[in-house]
């Protein structure tokens, strides 16, 4: 399945109204044509009302970013993906040779295992990536979402109570601390709230079919 490059990566709010959304060019160029500072507050600009300028979040990570000055500039320019890194090792495995460090006992344990140490190695990380990866994605789906709200509602009421909630997977309990918060910010912030409990709840039930 090819990556949609069109989905918008960044999202900006103002004064918890959802008012931009796309590349940081973009997201730039949306801010200024509404007037809307996207840029950090400057505690020497006695005239600059924080209220007004706009809160830009990175829709992967949930972190909060600072646009550059001059990405208002470049949103003409066409959004091209970076080449992948290159890294030692055999290009076409994509294998990178580290140190491990293990006890006698567990090397001798290896290398007697079907196709050395190193096959065994690969064997056993394949395993336990495929038995945490459910645990791991709900872990940084909560984090995103976390990110999130500390950021923009970390005053609403409420805000403490949907956080617990959040990391223990009481979307109840969630919808009902945030009902009062703008309705943009409860939103985005159900919208990712909702994709954590749901890791969460597949993560569960992957464990309970594997005990």
């Amino acid at each position: 399945m090819s990556k949609n490059t069109n989905a918008p990566r960044y999202v900006a709010f103002q004064r918890g109204k959802r008012v931009a959304e796309g590349s940081e060019a973009k997201i730039a160029a949306q801010l200024a044509a509404l007037s809307i500072s996207p840029y950090a507050y400057r505690a020497y600009d006695a005239d600059f009302d924080p209220s007004a300028q706009a809160m830009v979040f990175d829709l992967t990570t949930g972190e909060r970013i600072e646009l550059m000055p001059d990405a208002a500039h470049a949103a003409a320019e066409p959004d091209v993906p970076a080449p992948p890194p290159v890294g030692p090792g055999r290009p076409k495995l994509g294998v990178i040779s580290r140190e491990v460090t293990l006890l006698p006992h567990d090397w001798e344990w290896l290398n007697q295992q079907p196709g050395g140490a190193s096959v065994t190695l690969r064997k056993l990380v394949l395993t336990a990536r495929r038995m945490s990866q459910g645990a791991d994605r709900a872990r940084q789906a909560k984090i995103v979402c976390y990110r999130f709200v500390t950021a923009i509602a970390g005053h609403e009421a409420g805000y403490e109570e949907a956080t617990r909630a959040l990391f223990a997977g009481n979307p109840e309990l969630f919808t009902a601390n945030t009902e009062s918060w703008p309705p943009d910010v409860r939103d985005h912030a159900r919208l990712l709230a909702n994709a954590a409990f749901t890791a969460h709840a597949e993560a569960e039930t992957a464990t309970g079919a594997s005990t």
